[in-house]
């Protein structure tokens, strides 16, 4: 394991879990063997009845716990307490971290100017495609891992680096944290949080934006958020932000576009940022009315009953 100018650990890696402890179990053994710097593992540990709490304490893991689940935002703002570096990296707990994942995001970091970024690692998935995602199955089940061929052939996918790092694992400086106050517990619990906190880094003045492609994880996609009831993050982060995430990502992210550092500074060079947020908010006033709370015009005509 390379070390960097002391013997201090490199990130502080937050990974909230919720009684997914086989899971937990390959996530963490994989940063152990696949990085090249040491780095601090912070687990927050929800409710815990699988085992976790106890797993978590023999391996002698700095963590935080709430008996109940508590969702992603509060957990990230409590693993914030025990941070001992300079940089946080939040992965999910059914991820699986690839070799080199961490030289490739700090090689990236000793070339920046000052700590004024917000970077991704890319995903290996089976099942969900996306424009910076790599689609490529080695199993959703601990059972059905094959991790020895994921081994062998996850450096052969090409991908270029790429524009708008909004879902995790991602990277920052903690002072950057601090500045936008972490996650947004309005949001708990946790649905939308993370483009949430992507345009917190963007009203604060958070322009490099950067998905690493030498950087990589597989996700097994275990959706843990089916077992949980869902904050309506959609329409929080429309009622929030005054436009829709996807128009968001878009104009301002310029999510999944090859790379590109002039993007990382311009506002709108084609002078239709205006006119995309107003577009997006009618969007959003349409999707209102006939999806979340259902055709309303049919109830207007009605006639009264009393």
């Amino acid at each position: 394991m390379e070390q960097t100018n002391s013997n201090s650990p490199l990130f502080s890696i937050f990974i909230p879990t919720w009684n997914n402890l086989a899971f937990l179990k390959v996530c963490i053994e994989s940063i152990r063997k696949n990085s090249v710097y040491r780095h601090q593992i912070i687990v927050h540990v929800n409710d815990g009845s699988d085992g976790t709490l106890e797993w978590v304490k023999q391996q002698h893991l700095d963590y935080t716990h709430t008996p109940d689940n508590v969702g992603v935002c509060l957990a990230m703002n409590m693993m914030r307490s025990k941070v001992k570096t300079d940089y946080i990296y939040f992965i999910n707990d059914d991820m699986y971290a690839l070799p080199g994942w961490d030289k490739a995001l700090y090689e990236v970091i000793k070339a920046l100017p000052d700590n004024r970024f917000f970077l991704s690692s890319t995903t290996i998935q089976p099942h969900t495609a996306g424009a910076s995602i790599i689609k490529a199955d080695y199993g959703d089940t601990i059972e059905g891992f094959r991790e020895q061929a994921l081994l062998n052939e996850y450096r052969h996918y090409p991908l270029n680096d790429w524009m708008g790092a909004t879902l995790p694992p991602n990277l920052v400086h903690r002072d950057t944290w601090d500045l936008v106050g972490g996650y947004s517990v309005e949001l708990s619990p946790g649905m939308y949080s993370d483009p949430d906190f992507t345009a917190k880094l963007w009203l604060c003045g958070i322009r490099y934006m950067r998905g690493v492609s030498a950087s990589r994880v597989y996700h097994f996609e275990t959706k843990s958020t089916t077992r949980i009831r869902k904050n309506m993050g959609q329409m929080q982060f429309l009622l929030k932000w005054g436009l829709t995430n996807s128009a968001f990502r878009r104009v301002f992210t310029h999510k999944g576009k090859d790379f590109d550092p002039q993007l990382t500074d311009r506002f709108d060079r084609n002078g239709n940022l205006l006119w995309n947020i107003k577009r997006s908010r009618l969007k959003a006033i349409w999707w209102l009315l006939t999806k979340d709370f259902g055709p309303l015009w049919k109830f207007w005509d009605k006639p009264s009953t009393h």
